[in-house]
């Protein structure tokens, strides 16, 4: 376990910070890019992802989720039909000239065939009537999903539809679309399976899954491609080796081919390039802090919650960490928040954490300060 700290009479203001890896040494002709570790959330790198942007088709990986919620709450089922409508046959069909399922106009189709048509062949057809069969209508469900959205903590969100559909008020962040991902594999692992299989067949019509990295990256399993003129191609992509799962999403990129390349060199830096370090966990005690005035001279500064930090490689050896603090006065209560732990990476600090006191320390008595107070004299 890496345990550096460097004890300070330096006292700063508590500000909490995410873990990223901002000025890590990798580029991307992307114009919005996010890496995350998948089982810490920590973001090992960022490019424009927490400005919101137009999600085109990878908007689905929310309508989906709102799908798999129904099923959970009982609402629904994997057997439940939904029937399609005139407008969602003519908007998200073959002949509106979008993606499509090829489903067939006041045909009642399972809500298990709608959510592979969505999630392999990404059809708007499929997308509009799961929207109008659990709301109603499309900007009823745009109006719930970005409600959840927003309950989830997915706070750039705003949701106009349910296929992505150009909007100027339709959005979302890079960085929000991976926490949504995340969230999904943790909550529907059955079914986000769904999101590796290679195709499907519908109304005589088999098309294979968009996604560049099945079957070209080790490990890839998922999760959804986008593309529309305002928005260029992007992928939500997610891939697992061993016990490391990487979640890596970008938008912009100018054509199929430039997609392809890019998801490659950006998940394979992902696990390449960029690893998790585990600094202390909950519960540690990082050293002794004075306590002026109080019946013991110190009191120890425990952790509630684990630290970790994301680096790049070139980064490694210049991970430090350092306590923070102001001599504590007494009475001290175990449990007060006395110090802050700063994390610093190349120079710049990066995140910190409150750190508590172990014990409670009483406040000497009139005459155990006087004499404190004497000898504090004497000392100089």
């Amino acid at each position: 376990m890496f345990r550096p700290f460097l004890l300070t009479a330096l006292f700063l203001p508590f500000a909490a910070l995410p873990f990223s890896a901002q000025g890590a040494p990798i580029e991307t002709d992307a114009t919005q890019a996010v890496i995350i570790d998948h089982a810490t959330g920590i973001v090992l790198f960022e490019k424009d992802a927490r400005e919101p942007m137009p999600p085109a088709s990878m908007t689905k990986i929310m309508t989906v989720q709102m799908v798999l919620e129904a099923v959970q709450r009982g609402d629904i089922t994997y057997e439940t039909t939904f029937r399609v409508s005139d407008d969602a046959w003519r908007r998200g069909g073959v002949t509106s000239g979008s993606s499509t399922m090829f489903l067939e106009p006041r045909s009642d189709v399972r809500v298990e065939d709608l959510l592979r048509g969505l999630i392999i062949q990404s059809g708007n057809d499929a997308a509009i009537t799961l929207a109008e069969g659990l709301s109603g209508s499309e900007p009823a469900f745009a109006d719930a999903m970005t409600r959840r959205a927003r309950e989830m903590g997915l706070n750039s969100a705003t949701f106009r539809n349910a296929t992505g559909w150009p909007n100027d008020e339709h959005e979302i962040s890079a960085v929000d679309l991976a926490a949504l991902t995340r969230q999904q594999i943790d909550d529907f692992p059955e079914a986000y399976a769904m999101y590796a299989e290679p195709d499907f067949t519908w109304n005589g019509t088999k098309q294979g899954n968009r996604n560049p990295l099945l079957g070209s990256f080790e490990g890839a399993d998922g999760v959804k491609t986008g593309a529309t003129s305002v928005a260029g191609y992007g992928l939500v992509a997610s891939a697992v080796r061993g016990d490391t799962r990487r979640i890596v999403v970008f938008n912009g990129t100018d054509g199929k081919s430039q997609r392809s390349r890019v998801a490659k060199e950006l998940m394979s830096a992902a696990f390449n390039d960029f690893g998790v370090l585990n600094l202390y966990v909950s519960g540690d005690t990082l050293g002794d802090i004075p306590v002026y005035m109080g019946k013991a001279e110190t009191v120890g500064l425990v952790l509630r919650e684990d630290v970790r930090v994301g680096f790049h490689r070139s980064e490694r050896d210049t991970i430090k960490a350092r306590v923070e603090y102001i001599t504590a006065p007494a009475p001290v209560e175990a449990g007060t928040k006395i110090a802050d732990l700063v994390v610093e990476k190349s120079g710049g600090e990066i995140a910190r954490f409150p750190l508590y006191a172990s014990d409670s320390v009483a406040r000497k008595g009139f005459f155990g300060r006087v004499g404190a107070s004497l000898l504090k004299k004497i000392r100089g």
